[in-house]
């Protein structure tokens, strides 16, 4: 299984990429995709559609996972969060591959154990569970790949109770 974890945004989204495999979790590749302030917002979505259509080709990514919009008190920048996630909803379905979405309070239970984690010690167990040299730097990397190891984790389990669920 190869996740592709996304925190989505119009200025910054947040990529990770991580492989399940039999010695457990190993972090393929990881960063953010940056648009430049002032660009029109279509430009601004077709750049991040393009760069991860070019990320699931090139890690031959099987599963999708992206963290869902946080809605504060700004509507607006909500707003441009779903349109970023649409894209990236786009490149999944052009492929054919599921897309699944996990609140952040998910994503840091399963990697922290608590939903209420900081985004420092979200950084930290992605570098101990990853076994990276240092903590992934932007947040927006870290939180993607607290995305996709939230995914790795769970979707096999998700899996066998749907499967389970079939046969009753």
């Amino acid at each position: 299984m190869i996740v592709l974890g996304i925190d989505p945004g119009t200025a910054n989204t947040g990529y990770g990429v991580v492989e399940r495999c039999a010695r457990g979790l190993r972090a393929l590749d990881g960063g953010v995709i940056e648009t430049l302030p002032g660009t029109p917002p279509q430009l601004r979505l077709a750049d991040i559609h393009g760069r991860v259509c070019g990320l699931l080709d090139e890690h031959g990514v099987t599963d999708v996972s992206m963290e869902d919009i946080f809605f504060g008190r700004n509507a607006h920048s909500a707003f441009a969060v779903g349109q970023a996630r649409g894209v990236v909803m786009l490149a999944a379905g052009q492929r054919r591959l599921a897309c699944a979405s996990y609140t952040p309070q998910q994503v840091k239970q399963a990697v922290c154990g608590s939903g209420r984690a900081a985004k420092e010690q979200v950084g930290r167990m992605v570098q101990t569970l990853l076994s990276l040299e240092d903590v992934p730097r932007p947040d927006h990397a870290a939180d993607a790949l607290a995305v996709a190891i939230c995914h790795a984790n769970g979707a096999p389990l998700a899996a066998a109770v749907a499967e389970l669920r079939g046969r009753a």
